[in-house]
């Protein structure tokens, strides 16, 4: 249920693409408490963006999972923000996170909510 979806103006290459997502989808693992099996990560580059006016590196995040609590979400931003500032060589004031906590009765899967 844990869904990371990511957004950047940065050329993202073929090695990028393959591991990137993986070690996203760990992270988000770990860091949110949920099985791996139900995590998704959505990774878009060469998005055409601006922030305050520049085309410089930078990302957008979002992240949504149902349970998220303010602890969950200080380190995400964390951890999210180092992770990308270090593959994609972006600046970390340049990276947005935005956080959904979803009621499990509004998140779905296989057919049926988790509510």
């Amino acid at each position: 249920m844990p869904y990371l979806k990511v957004s950047t103006n940065v050329a993202i290459d073929q090695q990028q693409s393959t591991q990137l997502p993986g070690e996203l989808s760990k992270l988000m693992s770990q860091q949110t408490g949920k099985p791996e099996r139900y995590v998704m990560v959505e990774l878009s580059g060469s998005q055409a963006m601006l922030f305050a006016g520049s085309d410089a590196p930078l990302a957008y995040l979002e992240c949504k999972s149902i349970g998220l609590n303010a602890n969950q979400v200080k380190s995400l931003a964390s951890s999210l923000t180092t992770a990308l500032s270090s593959a994609l060589n972006i600046s970390a004031d340049r990276i947005y996170v935005e956080f959904t906590n979803c009621p499990a009765e509004h998140w779905a899967w296989n057919g049926s909510t988790f509510g």
